[in-house]
Parts: structure tokens; C-alpha cells; sequence
């Protein structure tokens, strides 16, 4: 399977930075031993977020200025729809800690406050091939909201689109679908960090370098990790080995 962005996203948004990782996540999985072995080091980046707030808001972080521009370039009303580390800064700011899920969105999760850049996880498997792309819907796609029941994201809007049409993804860098949500069956992680800012590039680099080690340091062997641009704008996901690591 491969994942990439349109050739007309990158066409309208040439600011944009991507990266991707997979990861074969079986050693993490959602039980007490495993949130506990993360627990230090999400709280570490949850640290950096914190103090990158100091006395200021989110919305004064240029990370989040600049989705915020995105947003508003997309017809979106930035108050209402924010990107998902907006969301998490803001929770942390009001509530001082992030919900706990599963170890590896911990993690994922901690390390988007920190960098201010948003970032989404999801099962791979749930994915249907050959491909996953970030583009513009038709309105025909199918979306599941954690709340039960499905919606079609409206013509227009930026989502993840997979190939059988399920959007796991809606308003770009807003909201995750629940039907690839991260969860204890989850064996594979696909991991997309997405910014707008100036000097993303670098920053998405050193993110995408951060969740693979924290990976590495507990257990995920060989996660496979790319930076994308326009000029190199897909990620092939390797079929899972019989093993369940990733097929050479």
C-alpha cells in the first residue's frame, strides 16, 4: 500500500511538510505493563509542551498560526475546526494533562504537543489498499465519528481518503475516524505528521526521528520512517511477513 498527498494539495498548500512512519506495534500493546513503560516519556514531552506555553496561548505558536491559515485558505472557520495539536495544546493548557488511549497514541500524542505539529495514527490494517491519499472528497466518502454512525465529509473538504472510500480522516488535520482508530487489536501503525510552518521541513524530520526512537526504545523493531515532498510525495507500506514484521 502507499500513501500520498495529491499532486493538487501540494499544488495549493507549497508550504506544507510531510512525514511518515509504519511501525509494527505488537510489543506495545494497550494493557497496564505497556501504558506504564511510556508513561515517563509521555509525560517528558508533555513537559516541552508545557513550557512552550509559558504565558502564552496555542494560537500564538507559529506551528498553529499557520494551520490556522490553512484552515482558514479551506473555508473553515479556525475557532470552530483546529488542527489536531491545537486541540491538544488547548486541553493541555486548560486541563494540565492529555487523555491516555493506547501507549503508542501516548506517545504520538505528547510528542505532537511538544513539536506543535499535528500528527495522526492509525491502524494500517484497517486500511484499505492500494492506497491511502490525502485529498479532496467528492462527498461520496464514507466517515465514522467516535460517536456512532457515519458521515460524508462534504465535496470539497481535505481528507484521507483509502481506496474502498473510507475517509479516516476529515477537514485534513481536524479529526481522526474511529474506524482506524488505534486500539488493542492494533499489530501496525501508520504514523503522519503533517506542518505548515516555515522551516516544517526540519521540524517534521526531527519528529518523525522522535516517535521512531521512542519506538525503538520500547521494543517496535525497524519502524520505517520517510520525509515527503512534492517532488517525492509517496511512502509504500510494506505488506506485514508471516512473522508480522514488515515484508522486506
Amino acid at each position: 500500500m502507499r500513501f500520498r498527498h495529491a499532486d493538487v494539495i501540494w499544488s495549493d498548500h507549497p508550504e506544507l511538510s510531510a512525514g511518515v512512519l509504519v511501525a509494527d506495534v505488537d510489543v506495545l500493546r494497550a494493557d497496564v505493563d505497556a501504558s506504564a513503560g511510556v508513561s515517563s516519556r509521555v509525560d517528558a514531552y508533555t513537559a516541552r509542551a508545557t513550557a512552550r506555553l509559558g504565558g502564552a496561548t496555542e494560537s500564538d505558536l507559529p506551528e498553529v498560526q499557520a494551520w490556522r491559515r490553512a484552515f482558514a485558505r479551506m473555508g473553515l472557520k479556525p475557532t470552530q475546526y483546529r488542527c489536531a495539536a491545537e486541540a491538544l495544546l488547548r486541553r493541555l493548557r486548560r486541563e494540565g494533562s492529555l487523555p491516555r488511549i493506547h501507549p503508542v497514541v501516548d506517545l504520538c500524542n505528547a510528542i505532537s504537543a511538544a513539536y506543535a505539529v499535528p500528527v495522526a495514527v492509525l491502524d494500517a490494517d484497517r486500511v484499505a489498499g492500494p492506497s491511502l491519499e490525502v485529498r479532496y472528497a467528492r462527498g461520496d466518502e464514507d466517515y465514522v465519528p467516535f460517536g456512532g454512525g457515519s458521515e460524508h465529509p462534504a465535496p470539497g473538504e481535505v481528507i484521507f481518503a483509502d481506496t474502498a472510500g473510507q475517509a479516516h480522516a476529515r477537514r485534513w488535520t481536524n479529526r481522526q475516524s474511529a474506524h482506524s482508530a488505534v486500539a488493542t487489536r492494533t499489530r501496525r501503525v501508520l504514523v503522519v505528521a503533517e506542518a505548515m510552518h516555515h522551516g516544517g521541513a526540519e521540524v517534521v524530520r526531527e519528529l518523525l526521528t522522535s516517535v521512531s526512537d521512542e519506538l525503538a526504545a520500547h521494543g517496535v523493531t525497524a519502524p520505517e520512517a520517510a520525509v515527503l515532498t512534492r517532488s517525492a510525495p509517496e511512502f509504500v507500506l510494506h505488506a506485514p511477513s508471516a512473522s508480522g514484521a514488515p515484508a522486506p
